[in-house]
């Protein structure tokens, strides 16, 4: 597998991203050109903007990477 993910014309590696978003971008300015993308967030404050299947790929990809990690599902807490 990979260490790297294509968004837009970039190859991300995954050991970088730090979080990704849930949902699209909206700020309600006129001429922004990111709202409906998704925001990838990198380490040192930088980010990459995704599409809704960019963002799903990565999300599979950084599970796929991190494996067998005992991470709870979404809403549980493991304590």
């Amino acid at each position: 597998m990979s260490i790297f993910c294509r968004i837009d014309d970039k190859h991300v590696p995954l050991y970088r991203v730090v979080w990704v978003s849930a949902t699209p971008h909206y700020c309600g300015e006129e001429d922004c050109v990111r709202e409906g993308s998704y925001e990838i967030r990198l380490e040192q404050g930088e980010a990459v903007w995704a599409s809704l299947a960019e963002r799903d790929e990565m999300l599979q990809r950084l599970e796929a990477w991190h494996g067998d990690m005992d991470v709870p599902d979404d809403g549980e807490e493991n304590w």
